[in-house]
């Protein structure tokens, strides 16, 4: 009778750090809502999309060409590592196809209000006379380096529809916080 050898799953099992069909992290829209944009903020989608399909994806596929035609892919890590990265880069595409294909594209400067809507610039000053300016975007173009938040923010949801004076409060984890709408702009969203 032979010995009964017991392995540990950790060597017949792969990581589970592997899946493939993950949803895309950046998807920050919510169910039922649709994806307003600004055409700036699709330009750079559309330019994201071209980049990764003409030029990141084909050099990735040569690497990876490369690497499999090196012998044994079990443990070379430049085939390895291109198989993930093209998987990245698939996923991606995939993700802004979809996000192009659902665009509602919006033009602010077209039509400009006294109010605020999507694609305003509006500056508020809170009680302690700090004033802010924002640009309300569409969610695939939030950038608070630029303060550009999206339409479907907690704050650009009490500024929407006010006008320049208004008083608008604002639930922070601090609190509760007034905010006074001073200017109201509709400038091209680059």
């Amino acid at each position: 009778m032979l010995p009964v050898i017991k392995m540990s799953k950790a060597f017949t099992k792969e990581p589970d750090d592997t899946d493939d069909d993950a949803p895309e992290a950046a998807s920050a829209l919510p169910a039922g809502r649709k994806n307003y944009i600004t055409p700036g903020g699709l330009q750079r989608l559309h330019d994201e999309l071209q980049l990764l399909v003409t030029k990141t994806r084909p050099e990735m596929t040569a690497i990876v060409s490369w690497a499999a035609s090196n012998g044994d892919r079990s443990e070379n890590g430049d085939y390895i590592y291109g198989k993930r990265r093209l998987r990245e880069i698939d996923r991606r595409i995939r993700f802004l196809t979809k996000r192009i294909e659902s665009a509602v594209v919006v033009d602010p400067v077209a039509n400009p209000k006294d109010q605020v809507f999507f694609g305003a610039t509006v500056t508020i000053c809170d009680a302690d006379g700090v004033e802010k300016i924002y640009t309300i975007v569409g969610v695939d173009e939030i950038d608070l380096a630029k303060n550009r938040i999206s339409w479907v923010s907690p704050l650009a949801t009490v500024l929407m529809k006010s006008r320049v004076g208004d008083v608008v409060n604002f639930r922070t984890p601090n609190g509760e916080r007034e905010l006074e709408i001073v200017m109201v702009e509709y400038l091209k969203v680059e």
